[in-house]
């Protein structure tokens, strides 16, 4: 049998690990039964990662890398702050309804990740992530459209982030897979309460 190398076998055991939990709950994500989704030895496990704690960060951040590409894409061509809004909000809640199971494992990550510091570092620099590309997309708008805001682009970014996570934890706890009118309007309102916050009593 060829030799796997550590670099070769960890995307394969990041995957397994995805596909186990998705399908069982973040409960059943011991190494032993991540090993076993993919055929190989316990040991295996430990040495590519070192740690369960690292394959559960190396799980959480490859979850998120398809959500912050696709809000990275649907910030870049908006003209105006609404329309990047508009496109951040929606691709977010795309990418839940493309992949619900897996987002619900984010939730259960994040809620272990409470008890365990070292993914609670995870969680947060994947918010600061997403705070700091809004912030600099809404900049970068600002300039642009020569219109200053109100407020710094930054917490405009929170307050927005803070709607979303709002938004998507309904949507879960709804258990539909598509975002009903009452998430839609939700939306709508995030997305016209930001941009009246952006720009002021004037706006």
């Amino acid at each position: 049998m060829p030799h796997v190398t550590a670099a070769e076998r960890r995307p394969q055991l990041i995957a397994a690990a995805i596909e186990l939990m998705a399908r069982e709950g973040v409960a059943a994500g011991s190494t032993r039964a991540i090993a076993a989704e993919l055929g190989v030895a316990q040991a295996t496990v430990h040495y590519t990662f070192g740690t369960k704690a690292d394959l559960y960060r190396a799980v959480m951040e490859s979850l998120t890398e398809e959500l912050m590409a696709g809000v990275r894409r649907a910030a870049e061509g908006a003209t105006s702050l609404e329309e990047a809004l508009r496109a951040t909000a929606d691709a977010v809640l795309d990418d839940l309804a493309s992949r619900p199971d897996l987002n619900t494992l984010w939730l259960e990550l994040v809620a272990f990740s409470l008890r365990t510091p070292e993914l609670r570092t995870v969680v947060a620099r994947y918010h600061e992530e997403i705070a700091d590309i809004a912030a600099g997309a809404l900049a970068e708008i600002a300039e642009r459209t020569g219109r200053e805001y109100a407020v710094p682009p930054a917490e405009l970014a929170r307050f927005m982030a803070c709607g979303l996570d709002g938004l998507c934890m309904q949507q879960v706890l709804q258990g539909v897979p598509l975002p009903g009118e009452e998430t839609r309007r939700g939306l709508d309102l995030l997305v016209k309460a930001t941009a009246a916050l952006a720009y002021g009593p004037e706006n």
